[in-house]
């Protein structure tokens, strides 16, 4: 092959070539990036909100009944022989109770008010009507103490004192239990109210007791305590409403029996607050007396918060009633050095209308007994 072949065959090769090139696909533009496709996913949902475990049921072991008595006898006897009648209740029922002695009458009603649906207790009439109007504490039985359905307020002082009336307590010094106390305060307010008697300074003793023996040692001139009429012997008179509240012998006879349980005067048991310090002061009789009896006052009561589960509530009553029928009784609130129920039997909110309007009358309310 001669070089001008060569040449003219090299160059129609090129030709070739540029002319399949123009023959291609044209060139295109890059493609317009578009957004990524959705993926559907499931909506997010909220985080679990944590739960409270359930309220243990009222009456369990976790979530005892609780059981209130107001602090006016020695708390240690409450207690002791509140435990008594728990056990039986629980021996009853199978639920379960809790007994505790609040410090105050105010106290007792505001637990009440504050626990409505597991709290029961055993208040005073005028500790009733405050915590029925408060909260609507309703009541279910009330004492019976020797046949009495009522009791009284005793003003004492001490038996060589020279005041003889009610008109002799003006400026006087005034020891009262607790100011939430139906006998020991309210009921003596009224009287002294009704009787244009202004006392002097005064002394919250802090139970019936204590009243008494502020009276007997001198640091006050007059107290006021529950009064519960004499037990007679066998073959003698019974108390009557009108009649002497002392026993009707004399007073230097009086002594401790042999166990120390009571306190006899020639056979008649002394059955009010007087004796609730008879172990300390067994002379107490001879020292103290009894100035005057107050009208009647309805008897303390067994009282429910005011939504305590009804059907565990008819179980309870069914059981107390059961159980004030028992000698075990005699050692809880049957027991003259405890509340001195005799027995109980069922009681209606009207029956305290009376204590109402001496609550009115005095103008005593819960945030006063504070």
């Amino acid at each position: 092959m001669n070089k001008r072949f060569a040449f003219v065959l090299l160059t129609l090769v090129a030709a070739a070539s540029m002319l399949l090139a123009a023959c291609g696909p044209a060139a295109t533009e890059a493609p317009v990036p578009t957004e990524a496709p959705v993926v559907a996913t499931e909506a997010p949902t909220e985080a679990p909100v944590p739960t409270e475990p359930p309220m243990p049921a009222i009456g369990s072991p976790e979530h005892p009944i609780k059981v209130l008595f107001v602090p006016s006898v020695d708390a240690n006897v409450i207690v002791t022989g509140g435990e008594v009648m728990a056990t039986a209740l629980n021996e009853a029922t199978g639920l379960t109770f809790e007994v505790s002695v609040p410090t105050s009458y105010a106290a007792t009603i505001e637990e009440m008010c504050a626990s409505p649906t597991d709290t029961m207790a055993f208040i005073p009439a005028f500790g009733y009507v405050l915590a029925n109007d408060l909260c609507g504490v309703d009541v279910s039985f009330k004492a019976v103490r020797r046949g009495w359905g009522v009791y009284w307020t005793m003003i004492i002082v001490g038996r060589d004192s020279d005041i003889q009336s009610l008109e002799d307590l003006n400026g006087k010094k005034w020891a009262y239990p607790d100011a939430g106390s139906t006998s020991g305060f309210l009921v003596p307010t009224v009287m002294f109210k009704e009787a244009g008697v202004t006392p002097g300074e005064t002394l919250e003793a802090g139970g019936h007791p204590e009243t008494v023996r502020a009276v007997y040692n001198g640091e006050a001139d007059f107290g006021t305590a529950f009064y519960s009429p004499y037990a007679a012997p066998e073959g003698a008179e019974k108390w009557a409403k009108g009649v002497d509240p002392e026993v009707p012998v004399d007073f230097s006879t009086c002594a401790l029996s042999e166990d120390k349980s009571k306190l006899l005067c020639e056979g008649y048991r002394i059955l009010d607050a007087r004796a609730n310090i008879r172990e300390e002061f067994p002379d107490v009789v001879s020292k103290v007396r009894v100035l005057a009896l107050s009208p009647d006052i309805p008897n303390d009561t067994m009282s429910f918060g005011p939504e305590f589960p009804a059907d565990l509530r008819a179980q309870i009553e069914e059981a107390v009633a059961a159980f004030s029928q028992t000698e075990a009784w005699g050692t809880s609130l049957g027991s003259e050095d405890f509340y001195g129920w005799s027995g109980l039997e069922a009681a209606t909110d009207a029956e305290y209308d009376f204590i109402r309007l001496m609550v009115a009358e005095s103008g005593t309310t819960i945030e006063s007994l504070k």
